[in-house]
């Protein structure tokens, strides 16, 4: 943890990192699909010049992890603004063909009462399950 910021390490443990790893791993076994989580403090304003969106800013994320690089294009990123309380979800092309904005939108909700009570651990890892449950449905590994 020395080598994350303060603000995370307020947000998240160890063990909280521990469990989000762990998730993301189970779900991968499932799957030839990708799924990242990327905190930030804040959504960054220099850079969209305008007023700050999650899901724009997920999608520069997303770009620039190469993510977008999958071979069928079924990467999936968990973006957090953690200071400014703001989350998007963000499936390429090839995953948001087959599942649509709708199961983005739940998913998000979903996360949305979990860390409005208090639990981003469960918010985190409930979401990767059940991105990892659709990916693992339309990708499976062979």
């Amino acid at each position: 943890m020395a080598g994350h910021p303060r603000w995370v390490r307020r947000f998240l443990s160890e063990d909280d990192f521990a469990a989000i790893t762990a998730a993301i791993a189970r779900a991968e076994t499932r799957t030839s699909a990708e799924i990242r989580v990327h905190l930030e403090r804040r959504v960054p304003r220099r850079l969209l010049r305008r007023t700050p969106d999650p899901l724009t800013r997920a999608r520069h994320v997303f770009v620039s992890l190469g993510m977008h690089r999958t071979a069928e294009r079924h990467g999936v990123l968990i973006y957090l603004a953690v200071g400014d309380r703001k989350l998007a979800v963000a499936g390429d092309v090839g995953i948001h063909g087959r599942v649509g904005t709708r199961h983005w939108h739940d998913v998000r909700d979903r996360m949305v009462e979990r860390l409005r009570g208090g639990a981003p651990r469960e918010a985190i890892v409930a979401a990767i399950e059940a991105i990892g449950a659709e990916l693992a449905a339309h990708y499976p590994r062979v």
